[in-house]
């Protein structure tokens, strides 16, 4: 880097902002650059073996000792002996750590599978429900039940951001992302199971009605006409009625029919305010016009996971009930899963998991350069509490290696993992 200094190790001392050039796994550090702070770390900089460091004037809080402008990169200089590194304890925190970032990996693989699942089933429900109606509502309701079950029972939940391997479900993830999002809300505020299974399946089935609606019309990316528009809004009345044919219960079929009212009155097909429509097709006109910001008709047109909880909390919360949005904004946390966000120190990461029990204290991925993309780094917030978030990043904004490295998916979708305290113990 042309505005870092090179110094000889020694000279180190705290305040000073440091570039090592080791490997992640050389180094006991949760990054590879980053301001010197404390005693300990100046002490384990020097017993890292290396005779040099790089500094960045600009991003240090005391002056550079006498250094020369730094001369072209050396090679990576190699770390402490390995028996050196197994009897220093900042070392056996760093394999804790990759210990740890190998089990997160492995839970994701798991959570993405059961998501890429429960986003099958739901594919199959959807193309049974006519040939098949009083089979294919047991079925969703017993997906409902496993679902409501393992959310509402969990000791802790985590929110997991989903990646792009659905093979051609993606049509489905609108259901499962607006299910998925209430039961969270219904869980926070305790709701009864009977009652949260009702709620998923209203949520499961609340666009049912769009089966009458041409595809032209559903698929079309420009805003609708006056008349499409009209066209459209007959899916809330016309899923009632088919939910009604297929004998679903009354606080279902009231989720299917005013999934669109809004508390103002501004919503629709019968422009009910307040508290005229249920609890639960309450919790699902936010889960539902949520996911609809961040993922819309036109993709060129979505927001963030964090700019859609802002437009719908500065802008949009006469339309919601006020209690349930403060819910669903506590539970996702200051920056959803999908926002890319950049540390005090300057570093660059995306979330990719929310513990709803501390939503502030998210675990992100990080951008570093010296680690390959399919080995990236997770920090967990809950365990480093001297790292801190100062802003998020549109993904506009982040420079193309980057954005390339994080990949923000082009659909934003959730899985819970329902998770026992014991096995975040460790992490």
């Amino acid at each position: 880097m042309a505005d870092t200094l090179t110094i000889p190790i020694d000279q180190v001392q705290i305040g000073l902002y440091i570039h090592l050039d080791l490997k992640w796994f050389q180094h006991p550090f949760a990054f590879s650059h980053f301001k010197v702070k404390t005693e300990d770390q100046l002490r384990t900089l020097r017993g890292l073996g290396i005779d040099t460091v790089r500094v960045d004037p600009a991003l240090s809080d005391v002056p550079v000792p006498s250094a020369a402008p730094e001369q072209p990169a050396p090679p990576p200089q190699p770390a402490a002996s390995a028996e050196a590194r197994a009897e220093s304890p900042v070392m056996a925190a760093k394999r804790e750590m990759m210990e740890r970032i190998r089990e997160q990996r492995e839970n994701a693989g798991r959570v993405e599978q059961a998501f890429v699942n429960t986003a099958r089933a739901i594919r199959d429900i959807d193309r049974n429900l006519f040939s098949q109606p009083a089979e294919t509502v047991r079925v969703a309701g017993k997906l409902i039940g496993q679902i409501t079950e393992s959310i509402l029972s969990a000791p802790e939940l985590a929110i997991n951001l989903m990646g792009d391997k659905l093979g051609g479900e993606e049509v489905y993830v609108h259901s499962l992302n607006v299910t998925m999002l209430s039961m969270m809300i219904a869980r926070d505020i305790k709701l009864p199971h009977e009652l949260a299974n009702v709620l998923g399946m209203g949520a499961l089935l609340h666009d049912i009605g769009t089966k009458n609606i041409p595809d032209k019309v559903l698929n079309k990316l420009d805003a609708y006409n006056h008349a499409e528009q009209a066209l459209m809004e007959t899916h809330c009345e016309g899923g009632f009625e088919i939910g009604r044919k297929l004998g679903l219960a009354a606080p279902a079929l009231g989720i299917i029919r005013d999934h669109h009212e809004m508390f103002d009155g501004t919503g629709y097909p019968r422009h009910l305010q307040g508290e005229a429509t249920s609890v639960l097709a309450r919790i699902v006109s936010i889960a539902n016009h949520y996911d609809e910001l961040c993922n819309p008709r036109n993709p060129a047109e979505s927001l963030t996971p964090h700019e859609a909880l802002s437009l719908m909390f500065a802008k949009m919360r006469s339309r919601f009930d006020p209690k349930l949005l403060q819910v669903f904004i506590r539970c996702l946390g200051v920056y959803p899963p999908g926002t890319i966000v950049q540390f005090a120190n300057g570093v660059v990461g995306m979330v990719v998991n929310v513990n709803t029990a501390k939503p502030t204290r998210p675990q992100v991925m990080i951008y570093e350069a010296s680690v390959p993309r399919e080995e990236a780094i997770v920090v967990d917030l809950e365990q480093q509490p001297d790292l801190n978030i100062v802003k998020s990043i549109r993904p506009s904004q982040v420079p193309k290696d980057i954005y390339n490295y994080l990949s923000p998916r082009k659909r934003v979708s959730y899985y819970f993992d329902a998770r026992d305290p014991g096995r975040r113990s460790q992490s």
